[in-house]
């Protein structure tokens, strides 16, 4: 964790210095500022939680904490909001569990706060002033590149292990979309899972391909027990499933271990996030490719922003060509795949966040 924080350190410059330098905003005031997660127990958003404290306390500003009680807590997300509302707070960070916390957003920015998105941008993305996160459906893109390659031509069997089936959350389908294009794979409604063709042909970066069978489109909620009962799902429809994409590495763990207690063989395992738990099972070989994104960064540009604002200063920038600050992405793998950029579990250790 400290080796990541002090390679972020640098980063944090990309924001201009606050307009005061003593820990009051203007005229004297004291600045807080929210931080609402999706949950309190998904590694990525335990680290952010820390990455954001440690940066209130580096700022001088106070910060609350809250989160929904799991992944799609809505109603949880909308209190916590309601909260901030009436504290005065200066501005809010959040995580948004789905688009059911989008009005409670905008009565938080009538209200006079400035809102910024962290790791998921809502849709539409202008319902918060600025979202700072990792572009996923690049995420999704370096992985299925990379798997279109490894698989060098042999036939694809796809498991797609996705976030929610009843709710659309930007963060579940450029994931999933990204992966399939990486893929070759045609996909009709970027913003919409499950309706590209179930088959055809898939296409690998340095030319070539296959074809590919889609076995399921199955939900996760992004935990490692819901992984374990996609894939068991996904298997009682086909068992020679041989490509597995997750929407995260929880979900990946679940879904290694249907595919063990199934007998499957060798089966090619892509996901995201990065964490150093994930990373390790890129070392052990239990996830194959996992896109790195940085949720210590987020939080610490996120804090960042709402002291330069309380206090007079610029307002951030979405980054060139998309509608959000790109916090960045890198492929972790320890068998590169010819013409996909990567780097592997060593460098993903340095780089990753959570428990070492």
């Amino acid at each position: 964790m400290r080796r990541a924080l002090i390679a972020l350190a640098a980063v944090l410059t990309v924001l201009p210095a606050a307009a005061c330098g003593d820990d009051q905003g203007g005229g004297g005031k004291s600045v807080s500022v929210a931080l609402i997660t999706k949950n309190s127990t998904n590694p990525f958003f335990v680290t952010m939680q820390e990455g954001a404290r440690q940066a209130a306390a580096a700022e001088g500003i106070k910060i609350t904490i809250a989160a929904g009680k799991a992944d799609g807590d809505e109603a949880g997300q909308v209190q916590a909001i309601e909260d901030a509302i009436a504290r005065g707070d200066a501005g809010i960070l959040i995580t948004p569990n789905g688009p059911g916390v989008n009005p409670a957003i905008k009565k938080a920015r009538d209200a006079g706060l400035y809102v910024i998105a962290l790791d998921t941008p809502p849709d539409p993305a202008n319902t918060v002033d600025i979202t700072f996160a990792t572009d996923n459906f690049k995420a999704g893109e370096l992985i299925g590149r990379w798997t279109a390659t490894t698989l060098a031509d042999k036939p694809a069997v796809i498991a797609l292990l996705d976030l929610f089936n009843d709710k659309i959350v930007s963060v579940d389908y450029n994931r999933d979309q990204g992966f399939l294009t990486g893929m070759g794979i045609d996909t009709k409604d970027k913003k919409r899972n499950g309706d590209e063709e179930k088959s055809g042909k898939y296409s690998a970066a340095g030319g070539g391909g296959g074809t590919y069978t889609i076995a399921c489109n199955e939900p996760t909620n992004g935990a490692e027990d819901g992984g374990r009962t996609a894939m068991e799902r996904c298997l009682t429809k086909n068992p020679g499933i041989n490509v597995v994409y997750t929407i995260n590495e929880p979900a990946a763990v679940g879904a290694q271990q249907a595919l063990k207690a199934a007998g499957v063989q060798s089966p090619i395992v892509v996901s995201i996030d990065g964490g150093c738990d994930g990373v390790k099972q890129v070392k052990d070989g239990l996830i194959n490719a996992t896109s790195q994104q940085y949720p210590l960064k987020m939080a610490q540009l996120g804090v960042k922003a709402v002291k330069q604002i309380a206090t007079g200063g610029s307002k951030p920038q979405v980054t060139s060509g998309l509608d959000f600050y790109d916090t960045g992405v890198a492929l972790v793998t320890d068998k590169p795949a010819p013409g996909v950029d990567s780097i592997d579990a060593a460098k993903g250790t340095d780089l990753c966040w959570g428990k070492k």
